[in-house]
């Protein structure tokens, strides 16, 4: 991430890993309503707290009583995640931690984030979302290359048909396939080491869990 990266501290769940901890060193801190309560596990002090506080215990802000605050009212047409982004990159974001982006109680709000981390990418930011265990990159055009431990698992969920897709240095490598909608084709890969991704066209995400070497 760049000088310009924000962390986004969401409601889901979150494991502060050393992976993690290393990830949102140096990044700006946001946080979206009960997300706040990362802050206080990850020892961050957000610059900004945004949401209508309906999941946010007293306790919370009596531990961070000098945060500022933008409060909105619980019947808006966003969710206080995606507050939170607006707010990030009208402070200049180029990349973006979604932190707790995914898992938790409402699967609504972990597909949300999945499906807004592409929407994003497409206007240019650099995406990551995770909960600690697990991280979630989207996958466009762009050729990237994800430094996964040997052994790890990962999958890419298409968000469409997937034309001239390319996996390398994985247990299950592919060059040039193309991945129909909807298909599991490419669920529960190995990393051999980082692996190069890139894609001719379509939507899709990585989904990594580089703690898990049951695929080992």
């Amino acid at each position: 991430m760049t000088a310009n990266s924000f962390t986004i501290l969401l409601g889901g769940s979150l494991t502060p890993t050393d992976r993690l901890r290393a990830a949102i060193a140096g990044t700006r801190i946001i946080a979206a309503d009960g997300g706040m309560r990362h802050a206080r596990a990850l020892g961050l002090t957000p610059e900004l707290w945004v949401g209508d506080f309906d999941s946010s215990p007293d306790a919370l802000a009596l531990d961070f009583p000098d945060v500022p605050r933008m409060p909105y009212p619980a019947q808006k047409n966003e969710t206080d995640g995606a507050i939170a982004v607006d707010a990030a990159i009208e402070r200049g974001a180029t990349g973006l931690i979604l932190a707790g982006a995914l898992g938790g109680e409402r699967t609504d709000h972990a597909l949300m984030h999945l499906l807004a981390g592409v929407a994003l990418a497409k206007r240019g930011l650099k995406i990551v979302m995770t909960s600690g265990e697990e991280e979630a990159y989207p996958l466009l055009s762009q050729p990237q290359t994800l430094d996964l431990p040997k052994g790890s698992l990962f999958s890419i969920l298409g968000f469409s048909d997937l034309a001239g897709l390319d996996i390398v240095n994985a247990r299950y490598p592919l060059t040039n396939f193309d991945l129909p909608f909807g298909s599991s084709r490419t669920i529960s890969n190995v990393a051999e080491g980082p692996v190069g991704f890139s894609l001719k066209s379509g939507d899709a995400v990585i989904l990594a869990r580089p703690q898990d070497m049951t695929g080992a």
